[in-house]
């Protein structure tokens, strides 16, 4: 398998493309810690799924907003299996929408913090063993609201969004010379319970007519392409993000 051996870290692992990212890197091989922050269930039941075809996963409590918990978590993947090879920055939402006219300082702190914020604090907790090891990869989920600005009422996110889109290339030339690879994707439309809470059977439609292969993605897709980023496939790749679209944004 492409990632025997390896230990990964998915924050947000839970639900929608962090719990098929936590089961499609065990498939491949790679022991997997999965981070939940409120939905300990669905943390429990990819951890289930996980070891029922034979992996082995670990589901731990963090706030990944804040820099004490992020550390804790770090530490409870090095105790469990002494290493950690692969970074998959997902946690993120976009919590409710608003537009300017009833956006908030403390809507917009939170945005920011949950999917900008919280990359850094991950990152910063692991690359120095990555870097001592030279070898290390680090994915970062951005969205392709971040290219696009997103819909209406999604402007934080947008903007947190694409400070991650530049976020990964920033790193990636800072983190290339001590062998660590950093590249990222953006979903587009996918199916996931984000949409679900935030895009209205309208909406969705809307969304869907602009996409080229006509339907919206999964999240075993975007899972894939992270699979990928991961393994020795991609090894001569670093600083890109793939765009998970299915056609919406061409560039």
């Amino acid at each position: 398998m492409l990632l025997t051996g390896q230990v990964a870290l998915i924050t947000g692992a839970s639900s929608g493309i962090g719990r098929a990212t936590a089961e499609a890197l065990a498939r491949a091989g790679a022991r997997v810690g999965v981070n939940y922050h409120k939905n300990q269930k669905g943390a429990a039941q990819a951890v289930e799924a996980i070891q029922a075809a034979g992996g082995e996963a670990l589901a731990i409590h963090a706030d990944v907003t804040q820099g004490d918990d992020v550390r804790a978590m770090v530490a409870a993947i090095r105790k469990k299996w002494g290493r950690l090879d692969v970074l998959v920055n997902n946690a993120g939402d976009l919590l409710a929408r608003h537009t300017l006219a009833d956006m908030t300082e403390e809507y917009w702190d939170q945005i920011m913090d949950l999917n900008l914020k919280s990359a850094f604090l991950c990152v910063q907790a692991v690359w120095e063993e990555m870097a001592a090891r030279k070898s290390g990869c680090i994915i970062n989920v951005s969205s392709i609201a971040g290219r696009n600005g997103g819909g209406l009422g999604a402007a934080a996110y947008a903007a947190a969004k694409g400070g991650l889109l530049t976020y990964t290339k920033g790193l990636a030339k800072e983190l290339a010379p001590h062998g660590v690879r950093v590249n990222g994707v953006a979903p587009g439309v996918i199916a996931t319970p984000y949409h679900e809470r935030y895009s209205p059977p309208e909406l969705m439609q809307k969304f869907v007519a602009t996409i080229p292969l006509g339907r919206a993605g999964t999240s075993e897709e975007v899972a894939d392409v992270i699979v990928f980023l991961a393994s020795p496939a991609a090894r001569y790749l670093t600083g890109e993000t793939v765009e998970v679209n299915g056609g919406m944004l061409m560039d």
